[in-house]
């Protein structure tokens, strides 16, 4: 009873990751690149510990990162495996490459879609650029309203709230501005 035996793990051992050679050569290129991001490096220095048939916590601790963050890649990589080598024989290393990077890159986040498109925004800060008596406006200096209104009225959008062209003009590039663009509401 004095003697300590080693813990073992506990749980199902986690599915292994394959990769072939080409795989293996090129993610170990990434994680050396010194131009590669350290998030995409991460990710695959995970994948790789994945391949050593490494446990998600052992993985986990060595990476500072959670163990669910190990069962994400470990899961995308298991996923995309037959996709993966399809490209590997069947296109360039360019396009390997090009598949493993997307396969590593975030995925997009819920929430409500854009309303106002980047040109949108482009528009509306020129529009506030300009002299609001241009636009026969009755003010000297644009406020969160006549702007509203005039973007509406030259149909660069169908509807917008004064509060959201201030939101526009305060978060915009107006970063070398010595005052604000519009008079205050």
């Amino acid at each position: 009873m004095g003697c300590m035996s080693e813990r073992k793990p506990r749980g199902p051992q986690p599915e292994k990751v394959s990769l072939s050679l080409k795989q293996s050569e090129l993610l170990e290129r990434l994680s050396k690149r010194p131009s590669t991001p350290q998030q995409l490096a991460q990710r695959v220095r995970i994948v790789r510990q994945c391949a050593s048939e490494a446990r998600n916590q052992h993985i986990a601790e060595v990476e500072k990162v959670t163990v669910n963050t190990v069962k994400k890649w470990r899961g995308r990589w298991l996923q995309a495996e037959a996709a993966l080598t399809e490209v590997e024989t069947e296109g360039s290393a360019k396009d390997l490459e090009a598949a493993v990077e997307q396969l590593f890159s975030d995925q997009p986040r819920s929430g409500a879609p854009l309303k106002f498109t980047a040109e949108q925004v482009c528009h509306i800060l020129a529009v506030a650029c300009e002299p609001p008596e241009d636009s026969a406006r009755p003010v000297t200096e644009w406020t969160p309203r006549e702007l509203a209104d005039e973007v509406v009225k030259r149909a660069i959008v169908d509807s917008i709230s004064p509060r959201q062209t201030g939101r526009f003009l305060k978060r915009g590039g107006f970063e070398t501005a010595s005052q604000s663009v519009l008079a205050p509401s």
